[in-house]
Formats: structure tokens, C-alpha cells, sequence
């Protein structure tokens, strides 16, 4: 196992080793205490790294950078760039405490995560394991995520800031940093980033699965809150008076059309998601999802949800209903520009450096850099080299963890060639 690989892995079991589930409803950013144990370490750890203007706010943000190291002679341009990790792990129902096990050139077939609970990953049910044979990989125990989810970027981000400054003839740019909580809940941890704290030119998220994947265009979401107050009365005398909100929910559900849900569209099918109806004999509220890679196919799916509230109140004017509606992130895509576009061309140039082909993907959901690119600064996305997110089979095959950090070198060192104007050096 070479240095680097070592350091890779030490740092992420470390990492998942700190449970940081974020909490769904909080009203509080970070969502939950645990939190703050994960990014206080990273904190202590970028102190030692010698970064700069190292900060954790309020809403635990941890923000920092680390300066530009350029050859002698040097006269470009080169552009100030971030990188942006989060530091919760997703709540699925499972264990927040992470026990990991190491299987060392994984010989093919079913895995055992668990004996003791009979938890077993079936090869028959993940071929993408085939392609890992003989690779070391980190599985679960089959009670929890295993948290690559944003920790194996977190490994990857922190091995590279280390890599930088212990190799002065690495030359980079100005490297800033962001490790924010809650992203699995709505990036509050993004939106509670103070900008001026990561003050760059475009930045990148690793927050994609599969060796390969590369992300700029993902989903613009927004949620939608319609509340049914309706007028209870006794069965004796009900008729004529009773406004049943729980039937009215149920009515304003079968508005919709039942083929754009998400369990009937694929690759760029938006659709509108009922979450859940929670009723009374007096009230109900409908939560909806919205998704659409398409601003206008978004904004449509906003104005039918109108349209089915007045529907609603044309049936049971009776009724009160109150919609409203919140845009939570937007296409990474609709944010691109000639001249921010040079951060996907410097990602496929690394890749292609590298020998990795890229597979591009338009994620049907989103990321930090999904609402950061709706803030100026473009933000794409690529792989950690984990597979299976948000699942008790969820694995990191070690090769794939070394490959995401090789591309977040190369990435530095291309963003250094391409502003490279050298009076009296090469690089």
C-alpha cells in the first residue's frame, strides 16, 4: 500500500469513525450536536496543515485556505478555487455509529457484513462489485451507511491540502475550503456559508459515487406546503356541515398525474413527489417535492400545484387552503458560463490525464454546488469512488478513493498550467 493510499484510508476510517447523521426538521443549523465533533477535528487538523484564516462559524462552517505556491518567474492568471465536502452523514433509519471492516483483495462473490445478524451483500444483487475483485474495499456491518458520503471527499480534500504543503514543487493556486453540515437535509450547511469566506473563481464538489462520474447538471428543487383546514362536526349531524380535510387531501393527491412520480421517470423526467399527508379531523398538510432539470419544466410544475390548490378550493370552498412554496436549489448547469465553463474542461483534462474515463451524468437530485451555483460560483462535481450511497451496502473500494484524490491533484496542477504565462520556468 503505497503512502499515499495509506493516508487516504487512515483519514477516512478516522472520519466515519465520528458519528455526524444530520436530523431532517431541525431548526437548527447544524442539525444536530454531533456535528461539531466531526468539524472540530478538521478544524485542529488544518491548524496543523498551517492553512490560513481558519474559521468555524456559528452555524458550523468551517472555512480556511491555504495560499498560492507559483513558480519563480511566474506571470499568469491563475484562478482561486474551493473545494466544498460535507460533514453529515445521511439519517436512513439505520445505526449513526459506523462500524467498518476492511476486506483485503475482495475475492469475488457474496460478503458477509454481519454474521452475527446473518447480513450478507449478495453479488447476485450488486454486480457493480465484479469490476472490484482483488481491490481492497471498506464495507459496512450492515446496520449503518458507511459515510463515503461525504467523508471519503473529506479524506480526499485533507490528503491533498497535506500533500501541498509538504511539496513545495507542487505548484497551485490560492485553495480554499468548506466543509459545511447539513447537506443531506437541504444544504442549510451551504446556505449558511458566508461567501466572502470562499471568495473564488469556481470550485468543485466530490460528492459523486463510481469512478468516472462527473456532474455539472443536476435537478432545480423546490418543495411545496398545502395545508387543508377543514370543519369537524359529530356523525349525528354531519351532513351538510362536515369539511373532511384527511378525503380533500386525498382529492388534491389524485390531481396529479400518477406517470410523473419519481418511482415512473428516469434520466431528465422531472416530477412532482407527495411526500406525505398528515391529517385530522381538522386539518391536513400535504408536503410535495418538486424536481425538474429544466427551469421552465420547473416553473410549470410550480404553477400546477397552484392550479390543483384552486382546483381544490372550487370543490370545497368551504375549505381553507394555503400554499407555499420554496425553491431550495437549481441546475449547476443554468449557472455555467463561457467563462466559468474552463472548471468542467479542467475536470475532463485531469481525467483524461489520468487515464480515467469520464462518465457524465445529470443527477437526479443535487449537492452543495447546486445551490452554490445559483450564489456565482459555478460548482461541478465529481466521483469519491464510493458505490451504493444511502445504504447499509454502501462500500469504498480503496483504489477508486486514490483515483478521486488524483484527480483533485491534477485538478490543481491544471488549473496552474492553464494560467501559466513563465518568464524564466517550466512546470
Amino acid at each position: 500500500m503505497s503512502e499515499i493510499t495509506h493516508e487516504l484510508l487512515t483519514r477516512f476510517l478516522r472520519y466515519i469513525n465520528i458519528p455526524s447523521q444530520s436530523r431532517a426538521g431541525a431548526a437548527t443549523v447544524p442539525s444536530t450536536p454531533s456535528q461539531w465533533n466531526m468539524a472540530r477535528l478538521l478544524e485542529a487538523e488544518l491548524e496543523l496543515l498551517d492553512l490560513e484564516d481558519v474559521h468555524l462559524s456559528d452555524h458550523c462552517v468551517l472555512t480556511g485556505y491555504l495560499p498560492a505556491s507559483l513558480p519563480k518567474g511566474f506571470t499568469g492568471s491563475v484562478p482561486k478555487i474551493g473545494f466544498c465536502c460535507h460533514l453529515d452523514t445521511v439519517d436512513v433509519n439505520l445505526s449513526p455509529t459506523i462500524h467498518p471492516h476492511l476486506v483485503k483483495g475482495y475475492p469475488g462473490g457474496d460478503v458477509i457484513l454481519n454474521e452475527a445478524k446473518h447480513l450478507v451483500m449478495k453479488a447476485s444483487d450488486h454486480p457493480e462489485l465484479a469490476a472490484h475483485v482483488g481491490e481492497d474495499i471498506v464495507f459496512t456491518d450492515g446496520t449503518s451507511v458507511l459515510g463515503a458520503d461525504n467523508k471519503a471527499a473529506l479524506a480526499n480534500v485533507m490528503t491533498l491540502l497535506h500533500t501541498l504543503s509538504t511539496h513545495p514543487e507542487i505548484f497551485h493556486g490560492d485553495i480554499y475550503i468548506a466543509f459545511v453540515p447539513d447537506e443531506e437535509v437541504g444544504l442549510k450547511g451551504s446556505k449558511s456559508l458566508e461567501l466572502d469566506r470562499f471568495p473564488v473563481d469556481f470550485a468543485y464538489t466530490i460528492d459523486s459515487c463510481e469512478v468516472g462520474e462527473v456532474v455539472y447538471e443536476t435537478f432545480n428543487a423546490g418543495a411545496a406546503t398545502v395545508t387543508i383546514q377543514g370543519i369537524s362536526a359529530h356523525p349525528m349531524n354531519a351532513k351538510g356541515r362536515l369539511v373532511n380535510p384527511t378525503l380533500l387531501a386525498v382529492d388534491f393527491a389524485n390531481f396529479f398525474d400518477r406517470k410523473e412520480t419519481p418511482e415512473c421517470t428516469e434520466d431528465k423526467e422531472g416530477y412532482i413527489w407527495i411526500k406525505s399527508i398528515q391529517s385530522n379531523a381538522t386539518r391536513a398538510v400535504v408536503q410535495l417535492a418538486i424536481r425538474d432539470h429544466h427551469k421552465a419544466g420547473y416553473e410549470a410544475k410550480k404553477e400546477t400545484i397552484r392550479q390543483n390548490v384552486q382546483r381544490l378550493l372550487q370543490q370545497e370552498p368551504r375549505a381553507k387552503v394555503t400554499c407555499t412554496l420554496e425553491d431550495i436549489y437549481g441546475n449547476i448547469a443554468d449557472a455555467m458560463t463561457p467563462k466559468n465553463r474552463k472548471a468542467v474542461d479542467i475536470l475532463y483534462e485531469a481525467l483524461d490525464d489520468l487515464g480515467i474515463q469520464p462518465h457524465t451524468i445529470a443527477m437526479r437530485g443535487g449537492t452543495d454546488g447546486s445551490f452554490l451555483s445559483t450564489r456565482g460560483i459555478f460548482t461541478p462535481n465529481y466521483f469519491t469512488g464510493g458505490l451504493n450511497f444511502h445504504s447499509p451496502y454502501e462500500c469504498l473500494p480503496v483504489p477508486s478513493l486514490e483515483k478521486a484524490y488524483h484527480v483533485s491533484l491534477k485538478i490543481v496542477e491544471k488549473v496552474v498550467e492553464n494560467g501559466a504565462l513563465i518568464s524564466s520556468h517550466t512546470l
